[in-house]
């Protein structure tokens, strides 16, 4: 073989190892997309999932409590006995949509006239905390503080965001004081009209 022919193999071999390792890195790159691909589905998904609402029918006491309010008082559960309660608790300071939410459930409360229901927002932030973000969003209804207590006992601490926080949900608590609904809303928002729909299923008739 003269010294061009070895040559020009030589180029056609190293040309065909140049082809077969880029069709390798090709592989290997369209893999790892593929995998990356796959991951953010898992990731989506297990969102959504996480996000799903959580609504379940009660039949229980529901327990006692005295929290001091932003309003510089002191309320008792007990206290309600022969009325409607809703507790609403949220993240509070921090979490605009835990705000908006009771500002809309103030400004929609022509919906909830008749029911004889008081609302009780619960956090646990500090007074200062939770009454500068209660200006910023015109929300007027006194927000109870708590140590971290009545959320826990309530099931609804840790369930929302952050682990040591309450989550975003309501409980209806009826004339007697017996529980009759909870739900959990991670996607932190529930429309008034929705919970006037919860309210009037889970009351007693």
């Amino acid at each position: 073989m003269s010294t061009r022919s070895a040559r020009e193999n030589r180029l056609a071999r190293i040309a065909a190892e140049a082809r077969s390792e880029e069709r390798s890195r090709r592989v290997r790159r369209y893999g790892l997309v593929g995998t990356a691909l796959v991951l953010v589905a898992m990731v989506v998904t297990a969102m959504l999932l996480t996000s799903r609402p959580a609504s379940t029918e009660l039949a229980d006491a529901a327990p006692e409590f005295t929290l001091s309010d932003t309003a510089g008082g002191t309320v008792s559960l007990d206290q309600f006995r022969g009325s409607n309660v809703v507790l609403y608790f949220n993240e509070g300071a921090g979490c605009q949509s835990c705000l908006v939410q009771m500002a809309e459930i103030e400004r929609n409360a022509a919906l909830f006239e008749g029911l004889d229901i008081t609302f009780l927002p619960v956090v646990m932030n500090t007074r200062e905390q939770i009454t500068h973000d209660m200006q910023l969003n015109g929300v007027r209804t006194p927000f109870l503080l708590d140590d971290g207590t009545v959320s826990q006992a309530y099931g609804t601490l840790g369930n929302g965001m952050h682990a040591g926080l309450p989550g975003h949900s309501f409980v209806l608590i009826d004339r007697e004081g017996q529980r009759r609904w909870y739900g959990e809303y991670p996607s932190m928002w529930l429309s008034p009209e929705d919970l006037l729909a919860q309210v009037e299923k889970y009351l007693p008739a």
